[in-house]
């Protein structure tokens, strides 16, 4: 229906999308919710003979029990490190060690605090519709630029606008769906 330049930046637009998306489930992962996950601590950096290491390229991440992480490091030598590492994170997480192994203890979210999660989350919801917007806006300029150049017709620059504005809700309603989900999750005591 459209030429090969056309259905190139509409996919260009669409892998925009789809990467807004994406990353916006990532960063509700980050969100503890009262219940142990993993991807909370993965990122933490720690000093590991001199060199920034994340702490899941240097030790086991399990999850035993619903509201408990164990941290088997390779190295036992760098327990304390990584302790320290985890509580300067300030994930309001208190880890302990028995010498082998770390363990991170999840408390229960009071009422207060899981409002506050749902306000940062509610954050990160607006941001990633904002960048799914500007990628709309920076698709429609390509276009109207392209109808400018006598390279598009009116007709097709109608057809252009809507198909831009149904993949655009689409993906909107896939950052609302994972939003709501995370704040059922956030909200269920």
């Amino acid at each position: 229906m459209y030429t090969e330049e056309i259905e190139m930046y509409l996919d260009e637009f669409k892998s925009d999308l789809n990467k807004a998306v994406e990353h916006h489930s990532n960063e509700l992962l980050q969100i503890r919710a009262g219940r142990a996950n993993p991807k909370i601590i993965e990122r933490i950096m720690v000093d590991y003979y001199g060199t920034m290491t994340p702490i899941s390229q240097m030790a086991t991440i399990s999850v035993p029990e619903a509201r408990m992480i164990l941290v088997s490091l390779w190295d036992i030598s760098m327990l304390k490190t990584v302790a320290k590492a985890i509580e300067a994170a300030n994930l309001g997480l208190n880890p302990s060690d028995d010498g082998k192994v770390i363990r991170l203890v999840f408390p229960q979210l009071t009422e207060e605090r899981r409002k506050e999660l749902v306000k940062d989350i509610n954050k990160y919801t607006e941001s990633a519709k904002v960048t799914c917007r500007n990628a709309r806006r920076d698709v429609l300029d390509v276009f109207k630029k392209m109808k400018k150049d006598s390279t598009v017709t009116e007709d097709e620059m109608a057809s252009l606008e809507k198909d831009v504005q149904k993949y655009l809700d689409d993906a909107v309603a896939s950052i609302d769906k994972i939003t709501s989900t995370k704040e059922k999750e956030i909200m269920e005591v």
